[in-house]
């Protein structure tokens, strides 16, 4: 039984299509654009990047766990990042499941934040088909709206702003920043975004990779899981958010903000993502990184996916609601 396992999870990392990293947009918005963004020229494109890119998700005003409709300039809030991966090569167009999902919640008080990577094979139940499958089809069953109404079944916490960003910006963004700095612990040998098997090798040791180096290392889970993945990612927005918030990087905000506005969907407006800018850089905010603890499981059919811990899953769900401080908010609205 073990050697059928162990056969499978091969066969699994062989057939599975590379993982897109999560290239988490909104940061380098919030602590790096605005710097600039008040010049006539770089003030202008940055509206048009945001006009560009709003998309409201219809009949979702506010969360249905929230009493009332958030106010950014206010109160506390969370936003759900879904990395998808909409090439022309793969083809995928609106039923493209989701490659990443990172979840941020924002206290303004203390300025901290929580910062969640979720699995892509987790199992959980999806409102939106009404059963238990892998967390990553929900927006292939119904896009953001499904893929925001299944984080909030699974966690309790409301989702009050989304950004849906595919793999494109990962590689123009960070190249339009001139690289990031990331310390590589260990050799990686990874295909490319054209699927050109071993075209990427890193060496370990604090280096500058460029767009497709860091896809590649954001992306690799050969040598571990989905968790560790999910800490890289994690390593990677961070070293985004430094360079973005670098006076070098201010030269290039033109094809920063090209690269975000073909890229992203969000329903954050221009006023909103102002005030998040602004915020930022008055404050130095304080980030802790979450992981959702589980262990690897197959299906009757040889099937994997991930099998979220219950206790540790209810821990979680009582940090992040007290973050928000919305403890008893779903429970008086049922």
């Amino acid at each position: 039984m073990h050697n059928r396992l162990q056969k499978i999870k091969v066969e699994r990392k062989k057939k599975r299509r590379k993982r897109i990293a999560l290239f988490i947009v909104l940061p380098i918005i919030v602590l790096g654009f605005a710097t600039a963004a008040f010049g006539t020229h770089l003030y202008s494109q940055f509206k048009k990047s945001v006009a560009g890119s709003y998309e409201e998700i219809e009949g979702r005003e506010k969360s249905p766990i929230r009493n009332d409709a958030v106010k950014i300039e206010k109160d506390h809030f969370s936003m759900l990042v879904i990395g998808v991966d909409d090439s022309e090569k793969r083809g995928f167009g609106d039923t493209s499941r989701s490659d990443a999902l990172l979840l941020v919640t924002v206290n303004q008080n203390d300025h901290t934040a929580k910062l969640l990577s979720i699995p892509r094979d987790s199992y959980v139940y999806i409102p939106e088909v009404g059963y238990n499958t892998r967390i990553n089809h929900a927006h292939a069953f119904g896009g953001p709206k499904a893929t925001i109404e299944t984080v909030e079944e699974l966690l309790d916490i409301p989702v009050d702003y989304y950004v849906r960003v595919n793999f494109h910006a990962f590689l123009e963004v960070i190249d339009a920043l001139g690289g990031i700095e990331v310390d590589v612990p260990f050799t990686i040998t990874e295909q490319d975004s054209q699927d050109r098997a071993g075209a990427i090798t890193l060496q370990p040791g604090l280096q500058t990779l460029n767009g497709e180096e860091a896809l590649a290392f954001a992306r690799t889970r050969h040598i571990d899981n989905d968790i560790e993945r999910g800490k890289r990612q994690q390593q990677v927005i961070k070293a985004v958010i430094q360079k973005a918030a670098s006076l070098k990087s201010l030269s290039k905000l033109d094809d920063l903000f090209e690269a975000v506005g073909s890229n992203m969907k969000t329903n954050l407006t221009f006023n909103e993502i102002k005030y998040l800018a602004e915020f930022g850089i008055k404050n130095r905010i304080s980030i802790d990184s979450l992981t959702l603890e589980g262990s690897d499981s197959y299906m009757n059919g040889g099937a994997y996916y991930y099998q979220l811990d219950q206790k540790a899953l209810e821990e979680l769900k009582t940090e992040m609601q007290n973050h928000l401080e919305v403890n008893d908010s779903r429970q008086e609205i049922e």
